[in-house]
This record gives C-alpha cells, structure tokens and sequence, in this order.
C-alpha cells in the first residue's frame, strides 16, 4: 500500500461551497516528506500551459512522479462553482493548474478517498473493520449482537452488515 494512502488528511481538508479539497501546498508538503526528489510537470501546448478545446474553454495536465512512479492528471479550467471557463485568464489557469496538482497527488494514494466520497483513509478503514470484527465475534447472544449494531453509526453498520448476519446465523443455532 502507498505510503500517502495511509495518511489521514481530514484536518487539512477546505471547503468551498459543497466541494472538499486538499491545499496543493500542503499535499506536496506531504510528498516531499516520503520522496524528497518527487517532481511534478506542467503540461504545455504550444507553449502554453493550458489547451483550448473547440469551445474556448480549457484544459490543464499534471504529471507526478514519486519514487519513480508516474501518474498524470487532466482537469479543466473551472470557476468556483465547478463550471467550465470560457476564454480563462492566467489566473483561472494557474488555479486549475494547482488543483490538478493536488488531484494528480491523489491518484498516488493522498487523500483519494475524498474524491471516493469516503471519508477515512484506507488504513482506518482497516482498523476499524478489524476492530468491529472483534467486537461481533465477541457477542455470545443476539441480544448482545443487536445492541452493539444499534451503537454503531450508519457508515460502520453497513460496512458489517455480512459480518452481524454471519455471526446472527452462528448465534441462532
């Protein structure tokens, strides 16, 4: 597993209207820490770092390499609310240009589960649905089953829902 995948970037998540989002610094803050030499690269077209598409709106590409590992992104240039600019100015470029940063850091394993709508990185998952397991094979009756199911949160509950009907089906016989 990636290193960056283990990291839990929940404090360091912004807001922007109903859109989560990592600072680019902080994330290559981050990358630095595990590859000093990681390097990104900006994408150019004809010189420029942005391509117009037949609409005048545009597009970014970022490459990362961490550790000899590649991944590249595209992102178009969007406004605050999402959308797609038309004739964008360098700063709208500049912007998406960070985001894509950020977002190409992501497919190396920082902070993906945000754009997987999750809200935990994979190592706490792990933990957490290792720490349920014991929990539910810990209860000697369904009484006792049923109660630590009502206890847990929706997004625990669901992720053992196999696991309580397995132990429920143990427990029945």
């Amino acid at each position: 597993m990636s290193e960056l995948l283990k990291i839990n970037v929940n404090d360091h998540i912004e807001k922007k209207g109903n859109l989560s989002y990592l600072s680019w610094a902080w994330a290559w803050a981050e990358v630095l820490k595990i590859d000093p030499t990681a390097r990104y690269t900006v994408h150019e077209y004809d010189g420029l770092p942005v391509i117009y598409l037949k609409d005048q709106t545009g597009m970014v590409k970022v490459s990362v390499e961490i550790k000899g590992d590649i991944k590249t992104c595209l992102l178009p240039v969007l406004d605050h609310r999402n959308q797609p600019i038309q004739n964008p100015n360098a700063f709208a470029v500049n912007t998406s240009i960070m985001r894509c940063l950020a977002k190409c850091i992501a497919l190396h394993g920082l902070g993906l589960y945000i754009y997987a709508g999750e809200d935990l990185p994979e190592a706490e998952v792990d933990e957490i649905e290792a720490k349920l397991n014991a929990e539910i094979a810990a209860c000697n009756t369904i009484d006792e089953l049923n109660a630590l199911y009502h206890t847990l949160p929706e997004a625990i509950r669901s992720r053992g829902v196999s696991k309580f009907t397995a132990r429920k089906k143990e427990l029945s016989k």
